[in-house]
């Protein structure tokens, strides 16, 4: 090993130590970027599968995969103007209705989503639309719970690819929607807060359509020889600005002609 790459292979050590420890101690962190600079993505991607990789170690199954930074709303929000993706684990899946503990994140913004799971993997280079309708087992209504273990989401793309592209936790509808004859690009969302919508969007927001979003993604993870498998859910990405979970409450997501879900965040103790 080069002197060169044993002071990269330190550095992201060092960032991945750095979340990991935010994560157990919550206790949000400085950011990343001093360690593995501000655009250097693919060094970003090596810090997220360690920390992954250090949840796998100790018992965490991997499920699938998200996308982030796909609408333009929260591109604005964050200043940052590319999608990323990251993995998404079993003790991140919770289903319509089912408690979360507020305890469990630190700082929490709520966002409408539409997840895929597969019935097949898409493990060549390439995919297209086509690829990924052929692959889509079903769609599910889903709320996204992001999360930023760096302090007052300070970000830059390799902060938040490090971090897991800023996961949470995800929580999904319990009754399935085939695709067939549905245009995903024209769905349209409602995200409320103990009954007040507090975020609009429609499926156009995510790269032009989920479908556009997640073939991205197929092509991204078969390139970093991660591909997709048969079973995984794929959350594709936010149809509409990410809102702050302040304080226990219910969300609940409309989507047009794809149901509804529930995220109930609560207190310990509830």
């Amino acid at each position: 090993m080069t002197v060169l790459h044993a002071a990269t292979d330190k550095r992201i050590d060092a960032a991945a130590t750095r979340l990991i420890a935010a994560a157990e101690t919550r206790t949000p962190c400085s950011p990343v970027r001093d360690l593995v600079g501000d655009t250097d993505v693919d060094a970003a991607y090596q810090v997220q599968r360690r920390v992954v990789d250090a949840k796998v170690d100790a018992g965490a199954r991997v499920v699938g995969a998200k996308i982030g930074l796909t609408a333009a709303a929260v591109q604005q929000q964050f200043g940052v103007f590319q999608p990323d993706f990251g993995v998404l684990l079993d003790d991140m899946v919770f289903a319509h209705a089912q408690p979360l503990p507020r305890s469990r994140f630190l700082q929490p913004r709520a966002e409408g989503e539409i997840a895929f799971v597969l019935g097949r993997g898409i493990d060549f280079p390439g995919a297209t639309v086509a690829d990924v309708l052929r692959a889509t087992e079903f769609v599910l209504p889903a709320i996204e719970i992001v999360d930023s273990r760096i302090a007052n989401w300070d970000l830059t793309i390799t902060d938040t690819v490090a971090d897991n592209a800023s996961s949470g936790a995800v929580v999904l509808g319990t009754t399935p929607f085939p695709l067939l004859g549905k245009d995903l690009s024209q769905v349209g969302m409602t995200l409320e807060r103990e009954g007040e919508p507090v975020s609009f969007g429609a499926g156009h927001a995510c790269l032009g359509s989920p479908v556009v979003a997640v073939a991205w993604l197929a092509r991204e993870l078969v390139r970093r020889e991660q591909p997709l498998r048969a079973g995984d859910v794929v959350m594709s990405g936010a149809i509409g600005p990410m809102v702050p979970i302040d304080e226990p409450g219910r969300f609940r997501l409309k989507l047009d002609g794809l149901g509804e879900v529930e995220a109930v965040i609560e207190e310990e103790g509830e």
